[in-house]
């Protein structure tokens, strides 16, 4: 069984003024919101049950209860506050449960079989970007597994904003999680600092993707372009 997450709780404050009346993974990208590509990559690979938090404007997204039956909204209470380490302890009780995909919601998937491959360990999806990026990045050791997840690095994988736990590691994750809210800077961290700072424990590969498979929105002038291609 595999289930999946969906962090869709945030402002979107980059994509004002569009976002001053939707939340941003409900904008739509060639007339389908982007959350939707998502989902629909996800049903597409079989997984049982989505779980979407939401917190800004949540009630907008009810309607994916009617349109998805193996889909559950989670409330991110915290989600004004925090950053998006509320989230994913928002869904901590969910997150052990099973093999899980961890994915943003303000994503537009392209290829629908983006998620039609076998993994056998845990994993972030990334697409490699040669030369320097300041966007959050993988560092690889020897043997293949990340060493880092941080920002800015040189000639590494991107994230693109989707990731695969083993049960295992899920569960893992869900403690390290437990452990850091609260404690002091807590309010300021990406649940992605959590796992790097866990690394001796989590053992990650990278999954490849290639261009033009998934596209991560984050401004109005990012949502044109995508919209014309």
């Amino acid at each position: 069984m595999e289930t999946a997450i969906l962090m869709a709780s945030g402002l979107g404050t980059r994509m004002r003024p569009l976002t001053e009346t939707v939340p941003k993974p409900l904008i739509k990208v060639k007339e389908q919101p982007m959350i939707e590509t998502v989902i629909q990559s996800l049903r597409h690979r079989g997984v049982e049950k989505i779980y979407v938090v939401v917190g800004y404007l949540g009630d907008q997204f009810q309607y994916l209860t009617e349109k998805y039956s193996q889909l559950e909204l989670i409330e991110n209470p915290d989600y004004k506050r925090v950053n998006n380490i509320s989230s994913i302890y928002a869904a901590r009780n969910v997150l052990g449960s099973s093999d899980c995909f961890i994915c943003e919601a303000d994503l537009f998937v392209a290829d629908s079989s983006l998620l039609n491959v076998t993994l056998e360990e845990s994993c972030y999806f990334g697409k490699m970007v040669p030369g320097y990026s300041e966007d959050w990045v993988f560092d690889l050791g020897e043997d293949g597994y990340i060493t880092r997840v941080g920002k800015g690095g040189t000639d590494c994988y991107n994230m693109v904003g989707i990731s695969f736990f083993k049960k295992r590691d899920a569960e893992q994750l869900a403690k390290a999680i437990t452990k850091t809210y609260g404690t002091k800077g807590y309010e300021t961290l990406f649940w992605d600092d959590v796992v790097n700072r866990n690394l001796d424990f989590l053992k990650l590969r990278v999954h490849e993707v290639m261009a033009g498979q998934i596209y991560e929105i984050d401004t109005v002038e990012e949502l044109e372009a995508v919209s014309h291609l």
